[in-house]
């Protein structure tokens, strides 16, 4: 009975994260842990990068793809804030999402480095050699690594 209602609290505290489209942060190696968008604004604001972070957002442009050296799908997502970021995908190690579209919701899980116009996320794909932490994009129910 005690182990149900456990799962129960589990599953209630990821659906309320969900629901408020919150954004996780935390710096490898140092234990930090801090929660939502207003958190990742933060970061922005205080010029903080290599943070690893899972959030999600709205498409509002999709870039053309950078195609010197790795090649990388490029778009940008506007968080709950207002932030914006920029999704940085490497195709040459990830599926490409060929049917991205402006006002699609994009899930991500990845690495956080700060710029002017509000921060870049990227390693959103498996590391071929394992020294990094594999990120991830989930866009229409399906997980891009």
């Amino acid at each position: 009975m005690m182990k149900k209602i456990l799962i129960l609290l589990v599953i209630g505290f990821v659906a309320v994260g969900y629901l408020k489209n919150e954004t996780t942060l935390f710096h490898p190696g140092t234990g930090e842990v801090g929660v939502s968008d207003e958190r990742l604004a933060d970061a922005w604001k205080n010029g903080e990068s290599d943070l690893q972070v899972e959030g999600a957002g709205v498409v509002i442009k999709i870039l053309a793809d950078d195609l010197s050296g790795s090649r990388h799908q490029r778009f940008i997502l506007e968080l709950g804030t207002g932030q914006t970021l920029l999704i940085a995908h490497n195709i040459d190690l990830a599926e490409r999402i060929d049917s991205l579209r402006e006002g699609d919701r994009v899930e991500f899980f990845g690495e956080y480095e700060w710029n002017q116009k509000g921060g870049v996320i990227h390693w959103t794909h498996h590391d071929p050699a394992g020294r990094h932490v594999g990120g991830w994009l989930r866009h229409e129910g399906v997980t891009y690594q």
